[in-house]
């Protein structure tokens, strides 16, 4: 019986193939972006996905301005932080945040979904969210994603 004909192959660093994916964030709902967006990240749409590597894509995302929340959300959701200093505690209305920096929208809540320890940071490096439709990755030549085909 030939043995390695059903063994278990994890991928690491060198073995990793990683892709620049353009995701258009217009028009689309911010929780659903991100879930699918972190899922490519993540690499768990990929058939060699191992849970301990990097094997996800860098994903690009352009206007993050343009997201949309249902419901009143935009003045309902805070977004909280703290200073450190007793009663230090801020709160930023997702409203706030956006005419602030309408990057950060995004890469909050795609940050939320990923893992909370060092992977997860090195994760979200690859993860470069604009504001406009302009980005200076023309010369990784990012495919086309539309979300509404990924399962």
């Amino acid at each position: 019986m030939d043995t390695l004909s059903y063994k278990t192959v994890s991928a690491n660093k060198a073995t990793v193939q990683k892709q620049w994916l353009l995701v258009d964030a217009e028009g689309q709902t911010l929780g659903r972006l991100a879930s699918k967006v972190a899922i490519m990240l993540r690499g768990k749409d990929k058939p060699n996905f191992t849970p301990h590597v990097d094997c996800g894509d860098n994903v690009i995302v352009i206007n993050a301005e343009k997201v949309h929340l249902s419901g009143n959300k935009w003045e309902d959701k805070t977004y909280i932080r703290h200073t450190g200093y007793p009663g230090g505690q801020r709160s930023t209305t997702a409203a706030e945040l956006r005419t602030k920096n309408p990057a950060s929208v995004v890469e909050k809540a795609v940050k939320g979904m990923l893992p909370k320890n060092k992977l997860g940071a090195e994760l979200f490096r690859n993860l470069k969210v604009y504001a406009g439709a302009e980005h200076n990755h023309e010369a990784q030549k990012p495919t086309t994603i539309t979300l509404k085909n990924l399962k």
